[in-house]
């Protein structure tokens, strides 16, 4: 296969994986994806499997149930029964089941006390191939006063931290999600940080010093300034490419120098409130 076949054939199922993406409530069968991107049904499913490294049925079973253990940690009002029916499952009977054999808990285990580090290592989905062509822009951004917990150990028990958090935020009322903005500062790169390192703060914008709590959580300040930006839309699992995007094709050419600070994130539309594949999140890099 020629080098433009294979970029085109890569593009197909791209499409394709983002027609996944948005309708995970539809029928997802062979025959109906197989029409949408224009391959014969006869050989579809192995070509799915040989480009994507798991089943048709496979893949669009783990997107779901994805999606529904987002649901249970962090929507603890959404009826289990209701989950699974969104999940495509006839009765919560065969959703604990199919739960259980892909996380090692069964719903109520994982609502309970989800195993964040087992859910990470189960739920390797294939990486995605995106447009390297992204909108840049230098800003100024105003000083913010944020509350903050400090994840310290490795990048997959940052879901553990989330929830205290998001414990602190609902019993403190200090930093109500609907009024106030939500940041993520990177201290480490994953890829190349070893786990037992990595550090990553989690901060929602507060008005006033955070008192004493026992969560844990202090207060910071994001210093005002300059800072390129970019929007990445998507799941935050692959917003590391967007990241290095800024680093890798922006920064080099645009005569800029990087800022002491680390880069952070504005979460704008996040799980579970919005559909992984709709969050939107701005990547922020201090500059001089």
């Amino acid at each position: 296969m020629t080098e433009r076949r294979a970029k085109v054939y890569a593009a197909r199922f791209e499409r394709l994986l983002d027609y996944i993406d948005r309708n995970l409530d539809q029928t997802l069968s062979v025959d109906v994806l197989s029409r949408y991107a224009n391959f014969s049904r006869f050989h579809f499913q192995r070509q799915f499997s040989h480009f994507v490294g798991l089943s048709v049925y496979r893949y669009v079973q783990m997107l779901r149930l994805r999606r529904a253990s987002y649901q249970l940690a962090f929507d603890p009002h959404r009826r289990v029964i209701d989950i699974a029916l969104e999940a495509g499952f006839e009765n919560p009977e065969s959703f604990s089941r199919a739960f259980k054999n892909c996380f090692g808990q069964t719903p109520s285990q994982f609502r309970d006390q989800p195993a964040w580090q087992p859910w990470a290592e189960r739920m390797q989905l294939p990486g995605r191939k995106r447009s390297t062509s992204m909108e840049v822009k230098v800003v100024d951004f105003s000083e913010a006063m944020v509350a903050v917990l400090e994840h310290k150990g490795p990048p997959d028990l940052i879901f553990e931290s989330v929830q205290i958090f998001i414990e602190w935020r609902k019993s403190s009322g200090l930093s109500p999600v609907a009024t106030s903005r939500t940041f993520g500062l990177a201290y480490s790169d994953p890829a190349s940080t070893a786990p037992e390192e990595f550090r990553f703060d989690i901060c929602g914008e507060i008005g006033t010093p955070v008192p004493d709590n026992p969560q844990g959580i202090i207060t910071k300040h994001i210093p005002a300034g300059r800072y390129a930006t970019v929007c990445h839309q998507g799941s935050t699992d692959r917003i590391s490419d967007s990241a290095y995007y800024l680093y890798r094709e922006w920064l080099p050419g645009s005569g800029e120098e990087l800022r002491d600070f680390p880069l952070f994130f504005h979460y704008i539309k996040r799980i579970p409130d919005t559909s992984e594949h709709e969050q939107i999140t701005d990547i922020y890099l201090p500059l001089k």
